[in-house]
């Protein structure tokens, strides 16, 4: 069954996982085989996430990545050796040949949804396209950009929800927007990770990834939500992005197991 396909229909929810940024080979094939191991053992439906680049940092100082070659590479390597798909962010058009060679999954990310260019061009490589909604947008709003990737003849929209701004330093989640996006006729998706983020703390984004499970079982309850997205690292600690926010990769089974009993 095509992938999109298989998201909008699973059984159980589906899982996007993986480092925030990507890092060295050897942490990235380690991480995959454990993302793996764990979603087959549950019989649920993964893509692996990382980031080639991170366009979007608090300080210029901060680190972004490997960049688009050795990033895609690195990637492409994930997807042979462990036959699963890839989701991966774009930021300009220069990109997206390139990345949708490899991603299965275009994803906009939350900064640049409002962008008609950058949807449009995503969406005319036929891949699904993963819409990040702004933390300055309303849930609704996420409709006009899904009609900016539907004009050009692509339906295979994911729509994230990964909190909004709060005062400053802080993002909150509002629990109808899962029912809201919902409405607009996409899959909903919940950034678990990102939602726990406290942005722009010093020169670094804080986060209190304690609540990951909490948060992601109260998603999950709403019964309006497909798929998970959670950052994950075995060191979060000594991760190059993100660091305060992902949570520790021997922590995710647990989580996904109460969120399993929930989904039933």
């Amino acid at each position: 069954m095509e992938l999109y396909n298989k998201l909008k229909h699973c059984d159980k929810f589906f899982l996007i996982a993986g480092p925030c940024v990507i890092e060295d080979e050897k942490m990235m094939m380690y991480v995959a085989e454990k993302l793996v191991e764990m979603t087959q053992e549950r019989g649920i439906e993964f893509i692996f996430k990382s980031s080639f680049r991170k366009a979007n940092r608090t300080s210029v100082n901060s680190p972004t990545g490997p960049g688009l070659i050795k990033g895609l590479e690195i990637l492409s390597e994930i997807k042979r050796e462990f036959n699963v798909p890839i989701l991966t962010d774009i930021h300009n058009l220069s990109e997206i040949k390139l990345v949708a060679e490899v991603a299965d999954v275009l994803q906009i990310p939350a900064f640049l949804s409002r962008q008609t260019d950058l949807l449009c061009a995503a969406a005319k490589t036929g891949r699904i396209v993963n819409i990040k909604k702004g933390q300055f947008m309303a849930p609704e709003d996420m409709k006009g950009a899904t009609e900016k990737v539907l004009s050009k003849e692509n339906d295979k929209i994911l729509l994230t929800e990964r909190g909004t701004s709060f005062g400053y330093h802080n993002l909150v989640v509002d629990f109808r927007s899962f029912a809201i996006m919902k409405q607009i006729g996409f899959p909903v998706i919940y950034d678990v990770t990102h939602s726990l983020q406290k942005p722009s703390q010093n020169i670094t984004s804080g986060g209190t990834p304690e609540y990951a499970q909490v948060m992601a079982k109260a998603a999950i309850a709403t019964g309006r939500v497909s798929g998970l997205f959670i950052e994950t690292h075995p060191n979060p600690e000594d991760a190059l992005s993100d660091a305060n926010s992902m949570l520790p990769i021997d922590e995710l089974p647990q989580l996904l197991d109460a969120c399993l009993k929930i989904n039933g």
